[in-house]
């Protein structure tokens, strides 16, 4: 008899076709200008300029990886990273939707939330950016230019964003945040350049260890 599979069988698996769907329609841009123009890179070149990104970039995307996934879950991971701008909107918006249900990231319940969160957090950000466009193309350099009393304004969004998402967080369990918050600030005023995924990272392994040994001693519950 056939094994039915289960909701996660067919996140994992349809996740990977489009994440290669993806990586081809990705790479296929390149191919197609190079074959066009017939200009293609020289190998040696090309394997020079991406020694230099590569080395940044494969440890901040292995990072992302392990510390995103127990966050958003299968189907929100995969929805996320075709999507782009995980830190700054899918994992803020699928942790609020999975807090407002009263549901886990590693539960069938969160699966499902975050996923649907994400996807239509997806859909209204394409949605907002098409109209936002078309509605400030003519007075966006205006209002971004130097001197305009608007500018400062958006310097500040995702700073307010992540402010305002993590005051409760910080509040219902200010105990166990004191020290992820305190090694943040210490990393950042030593490595400023850091970047967010392995900061990210960082906070949240010293947010478990710290929340392990107060446990330990019997500071929380």
């Amino acid at each position: 008899m056939k094994k039915e599979r289960t909701f996660i069988d067919k996140m994992h698996s349809w996740g990977a076709v489009w994440s290669v769907a993806a990586l081809m329609v990705l790479y296929s841009a390149p191919l197609i200008f190079s074959i066009h123009y017939d200009a293609f890179p020289e190998l040696k070149t090309l394997l020079k300029a991406l020694s230099t990104v590569i080395t940044v970039y494969w440890t901040t995307a292995i990072i992302e990886v392990i510390t995103y996934t127990p966050m958003l879950g299968a189907g929100g991971t995969y929805l996320s990273f075709l999507s782009g701008n995980i830190t700054n909107l899918k994992l803020p918006c699928a942790m609020n939707a999975m807090e407002r249900a009263n549901v886990k990231a590693n539960s069938e319940e969160g699966e499902v939330i975050s996923t649907i969160s994400i996807a239509a957090s997806s859909i209204t950000t394409t949605l907002i950016i098409a109209v936002g466009v078309l509605a400030f193309a003519p007075v966006l350099p205006k209002i971004l230019a130097e001197g305009s009393v608007i500018k400062p304004a958006f310097e500040y969004v995702v700073p307010a964003l992540f402010g305002a998402l993590g005051a409760s967080y910080f509040v219902k369990h200010w105990k166990i945040s004191i020290l992820p918050i305190a090694v943040g600030i210490l990393v950042y005023i030593f490595s400023p350049s850091m970047a967010v995924g392995t900061m990210i990272f960082v906070t949240i392994v010293v947010s478990v260890l710290g929340a392990l040994g107060m446990y330990k001693l019997k500071w929380i519950k």
